[in-house]
């Protein structure tokens, strides 16, 4: 194949960023195998990986790499593609009837940009109108971290975290807020270090502007 050819069709495939569903997309049969046999084979891959690209696997400061890779991805910042590590979420009635909106500010999210594996860093922002059903406060970064920890698209996260609350807390009267840096923005590509990305997603009462509002001053005091 002509060289420039197989170029450009290289980087056709690379730029194909269409989000295709709210729901991260996975395969039926994504959880046959155990976390240790998938940390093995990933470990044996990213060994593969670093091979090709020349270094020196016998190297003591990067022998055990493929290893800490392996368990980093399937243990810690991809845990949230597996429904067994879902938060459990315990739901208590509303006893003292406070029938305005509670804001839970500046929850911290680490989550990886899945075009190209890179960091997303930032923070999120959350409100609610009880209908009745109220759920403890660190639950809802609980919520937040567990979205978070799976290869994403901001779009997508925030839609999650936002039906999540929705069918939690059984209301519509939900706001959502993230802010975050992308990586792939910062560190390849255009390189841009100043510029931030943000998402909002709301139901309910917050379809009015003054709830809206509302919720935006209590964000910037």
């Amino acid at each position: 194949m002509n060289k420039t050819i197989e170029k450009e069709l290289f980087e056709l495939i690379g730029d194909n960023h269409q989000m295709t569903s709210a729901e991260t997309p996975m395969r039926p049969d994504a959880f046959i195998k155990t976390d240790y046999q998938k940390m093995s084979t990933i470990e044996k891959h990213f060994h593969a990986i670093m091979e090709e690209m020349g270094l020196d696997m016998t190297d003591d400061s990067l022998k055990g790499t493929p290893h800490r890779v392996a368990k980093m991805f399937v243990q810690e910042i991809f845990s949230g593609l597996n429904p067994a590590n879902k938060p459990k979420i315990s739901v208590f009635e509303n006893s003292y009837h406070y029938d305005k909106m509670l804001v839970e500010a500046n929850i911290s999210f680490n989550s990886t940009c899945e075009h190209h594996f890179l960091p997303i860093i930032g923070k999120a922002h959350i409100g609610y109108v009880s209908s009745g059903k109220v759920i403890g406060l660190s639950k809802l970064n609980r919520i937040v971290d567990y979205y978070s920890r799976r290869p994403q698209v901001q779009e997508r996260l925030i839609m999650q975290i936002f039906n999540e609350l929705k069918s939690v807390l059984e209301t519509d009267n939900v706001i959502v807020v993230m802010e975050a840096k992308h990586l792939c923005v910062s560190s390849r590509g255009i390189k841009d270090e100043s510029s931030f990305t943000s998402t909002i997603q709301y139901g309910g009462l917050f379809n009015e502007k003054e709830n809206r509002n509302d919720f935006f001053s209590l964000l910037n005091k």
